[in-house]
C-alpha cells in the first residue's frame, strides 16, 4: 500500500498546481507590463548611452563620448546637479518632519480631525497643474496675497519668488512640500495607529512626559516608516521634472533646472536621445548609491535602537 502511494501523485498536488497557475495568471499582466515598460527601457538606456542617436538618424556607437561631454563640456550639467541636491535637501527633511507632526496631531482625540485630514491630503490627490496655478498665484510678486501681507507689515521690497533666481527654487520646494506632505502624513498616521497603547501607558506610569514618550516610544516604533518615507521622498525629488515643467520651465535661467528636467529637454526638445540616456544612467547610479547608503544607515540605526 505504501509503495503504491509513493509512486502516485498526492491527491492535493493537482489542486496546488492549479492554484499556483491561477496566481501566476494574475501576476503575469503586471510582470509583462514591468518588463516592457520599465525593465527593457532601463536596459536600452544603458545601451543608448554609449551611442549617438538623434531622432530620424541612425544610431552609431561612440563609447564613453556622451559621458565625457556630460562631465567636461556640458555647461549646464554641474549647475543642474547642484540644483537637484538643493531641491532634495530643501524638500525631504521639511516634508518628513511636517508629515510626522501632522500625523501625531491627527492621531489625537479632537473634533473635526477627519475634515482636517481631508484638507491636508487634498493637494496630493488634486491635479498638479491646479495646485501649481494656485501656489504661483499665492506667490505672485505683484498681486499675490503673500506679498500683499508682507507689505502690510512693513516689508517694502518683498521677494520676487519664482520670478527671481534667488527665490525660484525655494518657491518650487514650498509647492512640493505642500503637495506631498498630506500623503506621507497618512503613511505616518497608519504607523502611529499600529503602536500599542500599552507602551504609552507604561511610559506614563514611569513618569515620562510627552517629549520623552515621543523620543522613547513613538520615534523607535515609526523608524521603519521614516526610512520608507525618506527613501520615497529622495527618489521622488531626484526624478521630479513635472513641477518645474508646469511652473518655471527650469528658469529663471537655470535656477530651477534639475537633472530630470535636463534629461527631458535633451531627449524631447533637442532630440539627443543618446546623451539623454547617458544622463539617465548617471541619475540611476546616483539614486542607487543614495539608496544603498540609506539601507546601511537604517540597519545601523535599528541595531542602535
Amino acid at each position: 500500500m505504501t509503495t503504491e502511494l509513493t509512486g502516485r501523485k498526492r491527491p492535493g498536488a493537482k489542486l496546488h498546481l492549479k492554484r499556483t497557475l491561477v496566481a501566476y495568471t494574475f501576476i503575469l499582466p503586471n510582470f509583462i507590463g514591468y518588463m516592457v515598460l520599465t525593465f527593457v527601457p532601463i536596459v536600452l538606456s544603458f545601451v543608448y548611452s554609449l551611442s549617438e542617436w538623434n531622432l530620424g538618424v541612425s544610431k552609431s556607437f561612440v563609447g564613453i563620448t556622451n559621458f565625457r561631454y556630460m562631465l567636461f563640456e556640458d555647461l549646464d550639467f554641474w549647475q543642474v546637479v547642484w540644483n537637484t541636491f538643493y531641491y532634495t535637501i530643501g524638500t525631504v527633511p521639511i516634508c518628513l518632519i511636517l508629515s510626522l507632526l501632522l500625523a501625531i496631531l491627527m492621531n489625537q482625540r479632537m473634533k473635526g480631525k477627519v475634515f482636517f485630514r481631508s484638507v491636508f491630503f487634498f493637494p496630493y490627490v488634486a491635479s498638479l497643474v491646479a495646485v501649481a496655478v494656485v501656489w504661483m498665484a499665492l506667490f505672485n510678486p505683484d498681486k499675490g496675497p503673500v506679498n500683499e501681507a508682507l507689505r502690510s507689515i512693513g516689508v517694502k521690497d518683498p521677494p520676487g519668488w519664482a520670478g527671481t533666481a534667488e527665490w525660484a527654487m525655494p518657491t518650487v520646494i514650498g509647492l512640493t512640500i505642500w503637495k506631498q506632505t498630506g500623503y506621507y502624513m497618512v503613511v505616518y498616521l497608519a504607523a502611529l495607529q499600529g503602536v500599542p497603547t500599552e507602551l504609552y501607558e507604561a511610559a506614563r506610569m514611569d513618569g515620562a512626559n510627552a517629549f520623552q514618550r515621543f523620543l522613547h516610544v513613538t520615534w523607535p516604533m515609526v523608524t521603519p516608516t521614516t526610512f520608507f518615507v525618506s527613501m520615497m521622498l529622495i527618489i521622488g525629488t531626484f526624478k521630479s521634472y513635472d513641477i518645474m515643467y508646469v511652473t518655471t520651465q527650469g528658469g529663471p535661467g537655470t535656477a530651477t533646472k534639475v537633472l530630470a528636467y535636463h534629461i527631458y529637454n535633451n531627449a524631447f526638445v533637442y532630440m539627443k536621445f543618446g546623451y539623454a540616456s547617458a544622463l539617465s544612467v548617471f541619475l540611476f547610479f546616483v539614486v542607487l548609491l543614495i539608496t544603498l547608503i540609506q539601507f546601511r544607515g537604517e540597519k545601523r540605526f535599528t541595531n542602535y535602537l
